[in-house]
């Protein structure tokens, strides 16, 4: 018989898998570690590369072969500016072993001081930069669009708890692989590596949550807190990036954010159990059947333009920094800071009020205010003009975020069967989408135009789209959907038809009226 202290962990260990908080814990912190590491890369691959590839062929090509000498200097003067100019004297290979100099004299190759400017050189290659970052950018989303049906599938069959695993150690080796990446190809398999873990844990995340706490109120509560995580790995990703890269190094980052992942694993080894199958009881809702409806499409389509938008920004924002605002490295990652932190307030804040004032409305004012901010941030001409269009565009992506997570939860209990693994999975997709064509498409077109018609396009397109959040303000429920309810649970239809003041306060005889109507 073990002792009262020995059986004393094992009670906590059976409390910890029983509790709702410490699932919201665990969510909370594989979207801050997936986000950061999605966010950390924004600072310094632009400026990796910049130095490895366009800086190191400078070196390379202005190194001299270890066979020639030196050719020699020689210094005229100027009578016409009373200026000393240093004249580089062209000798070829040929006349050096021979030990013998041309007669005619070569042309002398005036070296001309270097600009007083801190802006880089290389015009063209940042212009052709813009495609490849991009590119980089979005392969991690892309890659994460193709796993996440499949991921929807096997959360209903085993479960939420092995895919949330499978989750972590993917993004392990996705960080450790990101430190030791010196090539743009290593760095490519890196982000893709990074969108399958990504694919996992946040799938099987909002799956688990949406499980857990099946009030829409609570529910509401707690995808704003999870989302409160993916916020704060945006919020601190970019500028910790761009600090630890240029005063500790680029490996530093991302060893820290592998050590972070391992207490993530230990963390999900304590309070989930990720060697047990738990298939779902109910079949749920096919993907194709949830995809017909345009309500769910509708909300998933806000998703991804409103974090488009944001999208875009990433590998365009500091190249476009480079050449108009001569930034140095930090500058790059701190442009984001201030989306980062407004996007933690509007999550956080959103979460609870969305309910209170209409998620539909919420949605809606948070599409127009990102279009508005989108079409600002060109006019900025320093680091500081950028905080105002950033701030707002961080508010405004949060406002969308907390109201159409739940908004996804609700429409399927109210439509569908009240399996959770599949509408995550299109809601993940909808996001994906946006960071998938974003870079892509954005990089491209920022070469093609220029970065301030980037931001009008996509500015105008989130304008044009908010005023199909109405349509969200009160959608039907399928009959069978009514029947269903009716019989097994009644008390559960009101929860979703009625306001939550009838809960709040005792029933009067208007309120008996109104339910009766409801019913």
């Amino acid at each position: 018989m073990p002792s009262a202290a020995e059986r004393v962990p094992w009670r906590w260990l059976a409390a910890a898998r029983a509790s709702r908080r410490l699932v919201l814990v665990v969510v909370f912190v594989a979207l801050l570690l997936d986000n950061m590491l999605l966010t950390v890369v924004v600072p310094i691959v632009p400026t990796f590369l910049y130095a490895t590839e366009y800086e190191g062929t400078l070196d390379q090509n202005e190194t001299a072969p270890p066979a020639l000498k030196a050719p020699p200097f020689s210094s005229m003067f100027s009578h016409s500016d009373n200026t000393t100019v240093t004249v580089l004297v062209s000798i070829s290979a040929v006349e050096l072993v021979n030990g013998t100099e041309s007669s005619i004299p070569p042309e002398p190759t005036v070296s001309i001081p270097p600009s007083p400017s801190s802006c880089p050189d290389g015009e063209e290659f940042l212009a052709k930069e813009n495609t490849r970052v991009g590119l980089l950018f979005a392969s991690k989303a892309l890659v994460q669009l193709m796993v996440n049906p499949a991921v929807g599938l096997l959360t209903n069959r085993i479960g939420y708890h092995i895919p949330m695993f499978i989750g972590f150690v993917t993004m392990f080796l996705s960080t450790v692989m990101f430190a030791f990446s010196g090539t743009y190809t290593l760095l490519l398999i890196a982000r893709a590596l990074q969108g399958i873990g990504s694919s996992f844990s946040s799938v099987a995340g909002l799956g688990m949550l949406a499980s857990v706490y099946t009030d829409d109120f609570e529910r509401g509560n707690a995808m704003g807190i999870a989302l409160g995580g993916l916020a704060l790995g945006v919020l601190i990703g970019a500028p910790f990036g761009s600090v630890m890269y240029e005063f500790v190094g680029k490996s530093s980052p991302f060893l820290v954010l592998a050590f972070l992942a391992l207490l993530d694993g230990a963390l999900q080894l304590c309070t989930l159990q990720p060697s047990k199958i738990s298939p779902e009881s109910t079949k749920g809702t096919p993907v194709l059947t949830l995809l017909r409806d345009p309500y769910i499409l509708i909300a998933a389509g806000a998703l991804c333009f409103s974090n488009m938008g944001v999208a875009m920004l990433e590998p365009t924002l500091p190249i476009w920094m480079m050449q108009t605002m001569c930034s140095p490295k930090w500058q790059l990652g701190m442009a984001f800071l201030p989306a980062s932190v407004s996007y933690l307030i509007g999550t956080n804040l959103f979460g609870i009020l969305a309910n209170k004032i209409g998620r539909w409305l919420c949605s809606l004012i948070g599409m127009a205010v990102v279009g508005i901010s989108l079409l600002c941030v060109p006019l900025a001409k320093t680091i500081y003009g950028l905080i105002a269009p950033n701030s707002g565009l961080g508010f405004a992506i949060g406002m969308v975020d907390s109201s159409m997570m739940p908004i996804m939860g609700y429409l399927v209990d109210l439509r569908h069967t009240s399996i959770y693994g599949n509408v995550y999975a299109i809601a993940d997709v909808a996001f994906c989408m946006g960071f998938a064509i974003g870079p892509s498409t954005g990089g491209a077109i920022a070469r093609a135009i220029g970065f301030p018609w980037l931001m009008v396009i996509i500015g105008v397109i989130n304008i044009a789209y908010a005023p199909l959040c109405w349509y969200l303000r009160n959608p039907p429920a399928k009959e069978e959907k009514i029947a269903i309810l009716s019989q097994e649970c009644p008390m559960q239809t009101k929860s979703y038809t009625v306001q939550k003041t009838l809960h709040d306060f005792p029933l009067t005889d208007d309120s008996d009226v109104e339910a009766e109507h409801v019913e």
